[in-house]
């Protein structure tokens, strides 16, 4: 049994997350954890800008919190929250399915937008990803020039290679779709459904989105136009 599909069944079968609102509580709670590490994530990135000095100096910072616990707490928090929401998600998928096995003969989409129906594929391609970003970027085992403890020369170098760029350009697009529609649903299920809110609770969602997604490639960005070096 994989990691995803181990993590759906405890979902599923345990207590509270049995019920359906149970497991979108679930993600809305943990999709909180993931998108507040996504824009600290990315504005820790940002500091690429001021130097490489600076830049060094903040991956020392995050190593010696708490003597070098907080990364650790940090990341098994992270991990926890991705296979929960992961959980959450796939069993949510499989139940949806059971409860439809026969497909429509003729789907339109209606209510739905292009970035609620692309969720899962989304969420599934950045999953692949991510796992190849941490391999890439935190570990170095896919990066040639890897140099432990000089992120900015990490980022720039890797990001020299044309391709590279490009894809870490497509995921984050990939990523401003997933939250659109993620930050969307998690303002509903925690709450924040009330007509007089929704147009404001959407725009938030697309505004977050964006901003997460210019931030996130104007690095690879200004890589390729020589402006980081």
């Amino acid at each position: 049994m994989t990691v995803t599909a181990h993590a759906a069944h405890v979902v599923a079968t345990s207590g509270f997350f049995r019920s359906t609102i149970g497991r979108k509580v679930v993600m809305a709670l943990t999709g909180v954890v993931l998108v507040g590490f996504v824009i600290g994530h990315m504005t820790g990135n940002l500091i690429v800008f001021l130097g490489p000095e600076a830049m060094r100096n903040y991956a020392l910072f995050l190593r010696s919190v708490a003597h070098g616990a907080g990364l650790w707490i940090a990341r098994g928090t992270l991990i926890a929250s991705a296979v929960l929401h992961i959980g959450a998600a796939a069993s949510l998928t499989l139940e949806s399915r059971a409860a439809r096995p026969d497909r429509y003969r003729r789907w339109e989409p209606r209510a739905s937008t292009l970035y609620s129906r692309t969720m899962r594929w989304t969420g599934v391609l950045l999953l692949a990803y991510i796992v190849y970003h941490l391999l890439h970027m935190t570990f170095g085992a896919v990066h040639p020039d890897f140099v432990e403890l000089q992120p900015y020369h990490n980022l720039v170098s890797a990001f020299r290679v044309p391709s590279v760029a490009v894809t870490y350009i497509a995921a984050m697009i990939l990523l401003g779709f997933h939250l659109d529609h993620g930050i969307w649903s998690m303002l509903r299920t925690l709450g924040l459904s009330h007509p007089r809110y929704v147009r404001a609770a959407r725009a938030l969602a697309a505004a977050i989105a964006l901003l997460v997604v210019l931030g996130y490639v104007s690095i690879p960005i200004a890589v390729l136009a020589g402006i980081l070096r």
